[in-house]
């Protein structure tokens, strides 16, 4: 769904990324799709489970466009034809409004693991059963999340899933998280419980929106410093030190 191609994104940085993967109704669009992030240089890829059944997303109904005047070179009116104008489906075949696959399942895990060298995370995990199964199937890594709570929002925050998800991972695959990290001090907490990383997703698009690239290093500068200084008040010299006796857990 990127703007730039995963293949301009890893020459700017000069170093392999992951490739987040929403699996197309179409197999081979998928596959497509998988062996240009392979060919690329890309080391893993991210398939995404948590947005399969769609999104409820009222704010943005309700600041809808009421002109009726046609802005299809602009705004697209069917989301395939959004689709479309991304440089990641130059090429491919796109069809219906809603492209998405929403029947995965583990043998689609198991088949695209079998068709990449690349690691293979799921992101969309919050829970222990589903953690067991992921193991299971070989999965390299899990990430607990809910889609920022733009799909749907009466479930549990991320980091109240993360204990049961980690517990569950025995250390057998790698856990991360997103979800509402604003501060250097909740990924303490997050490391705290378990977490191998924390994935961060709107604080740097607000820094990348208001200053460019000078406010997306401040943003993770601010995290980085925050971080710092609460490691250092716990005594924490590293991040491997970090361990769930760091924290105070309630019960609300």
């Amino acid at each position: 769904m990127t703007s730039t191609g995963l293949e301009d994104v890893i020459e700017a940085r000069g170093a392999p990324i992951w490739y987040q993967l929403y699996a197309e109704y179409d197999w081979e669009t998928t596959r497509a799709l998988v062996k240009r992030a392979e060919k690329a240089g890309c080391s893993a890829v991210v398939l995404t489970v948590d947005l399969q059944g769609g999104s409820n997303r009222e704010t943005v109904k309700r600041f809808a466009r009421l002109d009726a005047r046609d802005c299809s070179g602009c705004h697209p009116s069917a989301f395939s034809d959004y689709i479309r104008t991304k440089p990641m489906y130059d090429g491919l075949e796109v069809a219906g409004d809603t492209n998405f696959e929403e029947s995965l399942n583990w043998e689609f895990v198991r088949k695209l693991k079998d068709t990449t060298t690349m690691k293979v995370l799921i992101k969309g995990i919050v829970t222990a059963e589903d953690t067991r199964l992921a193991v299971e199937n070989g999965v390299d890594g899990v990430i607990v999340s809910n889609h920022g709570g733009r799909a749907e929002n009466s479930t549990r925050g991320t980091i109240e899933c993360l204990p049961e998800v980690v517990e569950a991972a025995a250390s057998r695959t790698a856990v991360l998280i997103d979800g509402g990290f604003r501060r250097g001090t909740d990924i303490f907490k997050a490391l705290a419980l378990g977490a191998d990383a924390v994935c961060v997703g709107r604080p740097y698009l607000w820094g990348l929106a208001s200053f460019g690239q000078p406010g997306v290093e401040a943003v993770l500068d601010i995290l980085r410093r925050e971080l710092v200084m609460v490691m250092k008040q716990m005594g924490t010299t590293t991040i491997a030190a970090i361990q769930r006796s760091s924290i105070v857990e309630r019960s609300i």
